[in-house]
């Protein structure tokens, strides 16, 4: 009887600490994708690549956001203890 006891209790997955990386793993990809976004101009005409082509929109956000997803793999093949 306690076999099937034992089988039938449900445990979970993850663990807490496995949710809070996965939240900041998200947080990261939101922070990298608003990094990356803008550079519209007001005038259709005028072009200003100073403001596209930044340092942060080419080299700092891809990399957060690949911080980000590796974080996420991280959380998800961590064991809970």
């Amino acid at each position: 009887m306690s076999a099937i006891k034992d089988k039938n209790s449900s445990s979970f997955l993850f663990d807490r600490t496995n949710y809070i990386l996965m939240i900041a793993g998200v947080l990261l990809l939101l922070i990298g994708f608003y990094l990356m976004s803008g550079g519209k101009s007001e005038d259709v005409h005028q072009f200003h690549a100073e403001e596209v082509f930044s340092t942060t929109r080419i080299t700092l956000a891809p990399i957060i956001v690949l911080l980000g997803f590796v974080v996420e793999i991280f959380a998800i093949m961590r064991k809970p203890k």
